[in-house]
């Protein structure tokens, strides 16, 4: 059983801090809790890839150190891993808020596979394991963008994919889009997707707490 603990600041390394910013492994009873990866502000979407025991998140990061870092990201999650939250982002980039502290894990910081533009707000993410949609879609995820909150252009709000090569069962290293609308021309944010999952007939359904709606996207031949 996994359970990823968001972080309770944005940026704090204070006691309250103690055992966030983490993704644990337990025993299907609970016992036996382990750190399974750290420094991680906020995997909102955890997910093991198909046919695979490779955990993948998508990852919040945090805010208030400009409107283009530090990126969000998603990623496979290596056990033991750490990814730089509070002290660092993105490798070996020190947070200015904490400059100067814990150097000795600057080389230690793990570099995500896939880099989503700052602030857009991954949440969920799911994997394509259904059969509706065309067969490159098989096996690539699908991440909800929630959308910026602190940023003079608005970013986010929308579906994205992430396509694989699925020959090596990496990511590509981008992501498109595939669901966008919920901004108006006029810079209006009437939809906030949240929570994102495959039905059973393949489609893909979306939920936004913007307007409090459920979309299903379905493939039309």
């Amino acid at each position: 059983m996994y359970v990823s603990i968001g972080s309770r600041a944005n940026v704090s390394d204070n006691a309250a801090e103690a055992d966030r910013a983490r993704i644990f492994e337990f025993n299907p009873d609970g016992t036996d809790r382990r750190v399974y990866a750290w420094g991680i502000r906020n995997a909102v979407g955890i997910a093991f890839r198909p046919g695979s025991n490779e955990l993948w998140m998508s990852t919040n990061e945090r805010d208030e150190i400009g409107e283009d870092l530090p990126p969000d990201y998603i990623s496979s999650v290596r056990p033991g891993g750490f990814y730089g939250w509070p002290w660092f982002y993105i490798g070996n980039h020190a947070d200015p808020r904490h400059k100067g502290k814990h150097p000795e894990l600057a080389d230690k910081v793990i570099v995500p596979d896939v880099l989503v533009q700052a602030h857009s707000a991954t949440l969920n993410l799911c994997f394509y394991t259904g059969d509706q949609f065309p067969a490159e879609y098989k096996g690539d995820i699908f991440a909800a963008f929630h959308g910026s909150w602190n940023r003079m252009k608005r970013t986010g709000y929308k579906v994205a994919r992430v396509p694989f090569d699925h020959s090596t069962g990496k990511p590509l290293g981008g992501y498109e889009d595939f669901v966008t609308g919920f901004v108006t021309p006029e810079g209006q944010v009437w939809g906030r997707p949240v929570g994102i999952t495959v039905a059973k007939d393949g489609s893909l359904l979306i939920s936004e707490d913007g307007n409090g709606t459920i979309w299903r996207v379905s493939y039309g031949r």
